[in-house]
């Protein structure tokens, strides 16, 4: 692979990279929105080619209504949903999937013409290689996901959700630093400096919310305890703790819940505390200060629409945006942790 990679920088190789991480971007919301209008397990195959192509005909879409009329969430929740019903939440999903072939093309073809005009950084190839892998586990990770919901359970587990969401928030990161390093160039050497660890350390404790974020999706646990910052009335979820550890970190709707709320405190207080400190530091230049201030405003930002977002009983548009922020917050850490590495 080496002996396609030459190049120190490439400015068109960070655009396109930044054009990838935009298209995970409209999957994380289209992602979302299927989600939320319980329309993930609406196409019951995994068709990688020929399911690129809709129901074209009357026939057609009565045999795929026919294949979601066969799994448990269409004889326990939907048991009275309508071909017209049913169409809605397909083209979710069909969209979703759709999405996800777009983003290979845009991933792949670009890639291999940098790759035979030598325009890939050498330095950057451990960085493509991460990005490939993760690239080639979302769609496996996506069906393994939708095949947990087509017997045996109404919904997909919420382990595998959270595994799901946890490679396209990696592979956004990923897209995001590499761009970076791709327009940048190499750094120049400098003495080892507490930002660095500081600001990846903000970035592990927003992915690992996001995760936990994930588990509360799965479990809908948005749906329970909607006062804040009780929980119905008490300091502590009443029904905790679930019959084995597991169950209670990943199937127990209150734990969840609770968990999430912890973790997101304590990120407030870690981004605030590293926005007060990096404007106040002598060490730091204006740009970082400045992506630090940003990072702890949009953490605010996304606390404060998550409590609203809770106390509404997570209504569709509040819940997209939600995730839609938890993006774009992790995108600006990335950012930061990188720009503060290269002082």
């Amino acid at each position: 692979m080496t002996s396609f990679l030459r190049s120190d920088r490439s400015r068109a190789v960070a655009i396109w990279l930044l054009i990838v991480a935009l298209l995970v971007l409209g999957m994380v919301v289209v992602g979302g929105s299927t989600r939320l209008t319980g329309s993930g397990l609406s196409i019951t195959q995994w068709r990688p080619i020929s399911g690129a192509l809709p129901p074209l005909s009357l026939a057609d879409w009565q045999a795929e209504f026919a294949r979601y009329r066969a799994i448990p969430q269409f004889r326990l929740v939907n048991p009275s949903m309508t071909l017209e019903q049913f169409r809605f939440i397909y083209w979710w999903e069909w969209s979703h999937r759709l999405l996800a072939r777009l983003l290979g093309v845009v991933f792949l073809a670009p890639f291999a013409w940098f790759a035979w005009r030598r325009e890939l950084p050498r330095r950057l190839v451990w960085q493509f290689v991460a990005i490939f892998v993760l690239c080639g586990l979302e769609p496996l990770v996506g069906w393994w996901m939708v095949a947990s919901g087509l017997s045996g359970r109404v919904s997909v587990a919420p382990e595998r959700l959270m595994t799901h969401l946890g490679i396209a928030f990696a592979l956004l990161g990923a897209l995001i630093w590499t761009a970076l390093d791709a327009w940048a160039g190499s750094a120049r050497q400098t003495l080892p400096s507490p930002w660095g660890g500081r600001a990846l350390g903000l970035v592990a404790l927003i992915y690992l919310q996001i995760l936990l974020g994930a588990l509360v999706a799965g479990n809908q646990a948005g749906l329970v305890y909607n006062d804040w910052p009780l929980f119905a009335g008490h300091l502590w979820p009443q029904d905790y703790a679930g019959p084995s550890l597991w169950a209670t970190l990943a199937h127990n709707q209150g734990a969840v819940q609770a968990h999430h709320r912890v973790l997101a405190y304590l990120i407030v207080v870690v981004a605030v505390a590293l926005g007060v400190g990096a404007w106040r530091s002598s060490y730091l230049g204006e740009t970082p200060k400045r992506l630090a201030l940003a990072v702890m405003a949009l953490v605010l930002f996304q606390a404060a629409l998550g409590i609203g977002t809770l106390m509404a009983r997570v209504p569709i548009g509040m819940g997209v945006a939600h995730q839609l922020t938890a993006a774009l917050t992790l995108c600006l850490a990335v950012t930061f942790a990188w720009r503060v590495r290269r002082i």
